[in-house]
C-alpha cells in the first residue's frame, strides 16, 4: 500500500488494484477538547472512535446502495478500522456539503438574529470550501460555477443527492427515537466522471439529539446498534 494522504480523522492509502483504503483514526474534530463536527481541527482523541465511525459508515453506505444512491463504498473491515473504496477526484480542493434540519452550530452563529436555536429547517443545503486557513467559508452555486469548481448542473445533482442521503439517514435515526439536526457530507467524481458520495457517514459528521439532548458520537453508535 502507498500512503497518499494523512488526514485529521483518516489516513488514505492507494491499493495495487487501483482502489483506495481508508484507515479510520480515533481522532475527532473539535476545539478545546469538545467535539464539533463542523470544526476544522482535531479537538480530541476518543478510544474506539475509529471503529465506531466505520461501523456507522458501513451501515449507512449499505442502506444507500440498496436505494441505488451512488457512493464510493466497496467493503469494510471493522476490526482493523479500514474501508475499501473506489478512487475519486474531489471538486476543486474539496467541498463539504451540509444538510440542516434545525438551526444549530455555525448556521445559528451566522443567522442568530433571524432564528432561534433548534428552529426547524427544511433540509437546508449549504456548501463550504475545505480551506482550514479561511475557516471553510460558505460558497454559493454561482461562485462555484464561475470559479470552475463545479457546473450549475452538477450543483443541482449535488443538492438533490444531499437531500436524498440526508433524509435516508434522518429516517433511520428516527426509527431509534433519534433526531438528526444536521449532517456534513462530501462528494467526488468516480473514474467515469459521475458524482458519488465519498468519505464517511458517522457520528463524527452529524449532530443527533434524543429528546432535545445532544448525543455524542460513540453513544450514538451504541444507541443505533445495541
Amino acid at each position: 500500500m502507498e500512503l497518499v494522504y494523512k488526514g485529521k480523522t483518516k489516513d488514505v492509502y492507494k491499493l495495487e488494484d487501483g482502489n483506495v483504503l481508508l484507515k479510520f483514526k480515533d481522532d475527532v474534530t473539535g476545539e478545546d477538547g469538545v467535539f464539533d463536527p463542523g470544526a476544522n481541527t482535531v479537538g480530541l482523541t476518543i478510544e474506539g472512535a475509529g471503529q465506531s465511525g466505520l461501523r456507522m459508515t458501513k451501515f449507512f453506505f449499505e442502506k444507500l446502495a440498496d436505494k441505488g444512491i451512488p457512493t464510493h463504498y466497496i467493503d469494510a473491515d471493522i476490526e482493523n478500522a479500514t474501508m475499501t473504496v473506489k478512487p475519486a477526484t474531489v471538486f476543486g480542493k474539496g467541498l463539504e456539503v451540509i444538510c440542516r434540519f434545525r438551526a444549530v452550530g455555525s448556521f445559528l452563529r451566522r443567522y442568530g438574529a433571524y432564528c432561534e436555536e433548534g428552529q426547524p429547517l427544511d433540509a437546508f443545503v449549504e456548501v463550504t470550501i475545505k480551506d482550514d486557513d479561511r475557516n471553510d467559508p460558505p460558497i454559493t452555486k454561482d461562485a462555484l460555477a464561475q470559479l470552475d469548481i463545479l457546473t450549475e448542473d452538477e450543483y443541482m445533482v449535488l443538492e438533490k443527492l444531499t437531500k436524498e442521503i440526508s433524509i435516508v439517514v434522518k429516517e433511520e435515526l428516527a426509527e431509534k427515537g433519534l433526531e438528526l439536526y444536521d449532517i456534513k457530507l462530501e462528494f467526488g467524481r468516480d473514474p467515469e466522471g459521475n458524482m458519488m458520495l465519498i468519505d464517511e457517514i458517522s457520528g463524527g459528521n452529524m449532530r443527533v439529539y434524543k429528546d432535545g439532548v445532544y448525543i455524542a458520537p460513540l453513544d450514538l453508535e451504541k444507541l443505533m446498534f445495541n
